[in-house]
């Protein structure tokens, strides 16, 4: 069993930044992929950003280029860093983790982009 725990949500200006942080906890494989997925009101949850244990990196097209997802695996932890961040990123920002053939999921983060 894996635990996702995130942190760094908040709310946020437009053309700000901020940075996501994911930590992982219990049973950790080191063949893995994590990322980040969000989902704003009313729909469905999207893919922000992947990374492999051997640093494939993703990106979805919306955040090309304004977000950088990075690990720790130190600290078994991946992170995403977003900048010039608009309203319509606001949503729910989950944490993910893919190993062994099983699906792990944080409990999301909020993050709103407002003036």
């Amino acid at each position: 069993q894996v635990q996702l725990v995130e942190s760094g949500g908040g709310l946020v200006q437009p053309g700000g930044s901020l940075s996501l942080s994911c930590a992982a906890s219990g049973i950790i494989y080191t063949i893995y992929v994590m990322g980040w997925y969000r989902q704003a009101p009313g729909k469905d949850r999207e893919l922000v950003a992947t990374i492999t244990n051997t640093g494939y990196t993703y990106y979805a097209d919306s955040v090309k280029g304004r977000a950088t997802i990075s690990r720790d695996d130190a600290k078994n932890a991946v992170h995403l860093q977003m900048n010039s961040l608009k309203p319509e990123d606001t949503a729910v920002y989950y944490c993910r983790r893919s190993s062994s053939g099983r699906d792990y999921w944080g409990k999301g983060t909020l993050v709103t982009v407002s003036s």
